[in-house]
């Protein structure tokens, strides 16, 4: 008998099936299309899709931390708010500290007063997302109630600290010389910050599913969320991991704390409790554990949030709720969810 006959087969699912599968790739360019519809100029339906998609890739920055987290630890952080505005307000410490650099008519020094503003933000937010863990959340592992109170309570005490370093005021954030205006694309203007934001936030999301997807720890994460038990039936110790997701989930945060003070250019105390809305939104929508889900997820709520801003601006207060409830009738448990209900 020759190998191809012993060769098992492998059944393809059902062709309904695989596009079906597919659908919610595809929410994003259709949605995309009826903006165009809806909107009817080119113009200002690519400024409107560029600053949607410059928001979604902010909001998925600060979101695809959360929802590992929440996959693989079980842990409903409501404290995750503070390491976003923690992080806007060192990213605007360092980035006072680098005036000379950011006002110089230098792209190179502009970007460069950016990168080190990011890469100290995400080191304070890090090393603050340790404390975090050890002292606030670690305690009430697999109690849900406990984990909102008190991660509720690190959220307050983060914002009296910050009032406390920085003072209670709104503060104005000045982006980079060479990052202020815009590109002029026919009729359409394109502000350069925003695309920046999404070609950071495309670069993140790349380097986390290579991380995830074609590396041990990224192989021990995957199974940690599907079966924490059994990772560390084999040895491994399942706690150190859950201690790095969360550090590296705080870190994430402190970025998108940085890029959206620069988007908004004004920091306070309560925008990482703001944001927080969407961040939980984009996380139900894309399914727990999930960043492929979280990235569709967050395209969808800032392309929604722009046209409707620009069409109705009374509905957009509820355009994103709407997005969630549309979605979870479809898809109960998200978009891609890596773990069920638990």
């Amino acid at each position: 008998m020759s190998d191809a006959a012993i060769k098992p087969r492998i059944e393809k699912a059902p062709l309904g099936e695989r596009v079906i599968e597919k659908l919610p790739v595809m929410l994003v360019p259709a949605l995309a299309l009826l903006g165009l519809i809806a909107v009817g100029n080119p113009a200002t339906w690519l400024t409107l899709t560029v600053a949607g998609l410059a928001m979604g890739l902010m909001i998925f920055i600060m979101a695809s931390g959360l929802t590992v987290v929440f996959g693989l630890m079980d842990v409903i952080n409501f404290g995750h708010g503070a390491f976003i505005s923690v992080g806007a307000f060192v990213g605007f410490t360092v980035l006072i500290w680098l005036g000379g650099w950011t006002s110089a008519p230098s792209v190179f020094l502009n970007l460069s007063a950016v990168f080190i503003a990011i890469l100290v933000a995400m080191l304070a937010t890090a090393v603050m997302g340790y404390a975090f863990e050890r002292v606030i959340v670690m305690p009430v592992y697999g109690e849900h109630l406990k984990q909102i109170l008190v991660t509720m309570g690190g959220l307050i005490v983060a914002q009296q600290l910050i009032y406390v370093f920085w003072g209670p005021d709104e503060m104005h954030v000045a982006r980079p010389e060479s990052l202020q205006g815009s590109f002029v694309i026919g009729e359409a203007a394109v502000e350069k910050y925003r695309l920046v934001a999404v070609g950071i936030g495309l670069v993140l999301f790349l380097a986390m599913r290579y991380v995830l997807k074609s590396t041990k720890i990224g192989l021990l994460v995957r199974a940690g969320v599907e079966n924490g038990e059994m990772v560390e039936a084999l040895g491994y110790r399942i706690r150190r991991l859950f201690l790095m997701v969360f550090m590296a989930g705080s870190a994430l945060a402190g970025l998108g704390g940085v890029m959206w003070g620069l988007y908004q250019e004004t920091i306070t105390a309560h925008m990482g409790q703001e944001i927080m809305v969407l961040v939980f939104i984009v996380v139900i929508i894309g399914g727990l554990g999930s960043v492929e889900g979280c990235f569709i997820g967050a395209l969808l709520v800032g392309l929604l949030s722009n046209y409707t801003a620009f069409l109705a601006p009374k509905v957009a207060l509820v355009s994103t709720i709407g997005l969630m409830v549309v979605i979870l009738m479809w898809r109960p448990q998200g978009l891609y969810p890596v773990v069920k209900a638990k």
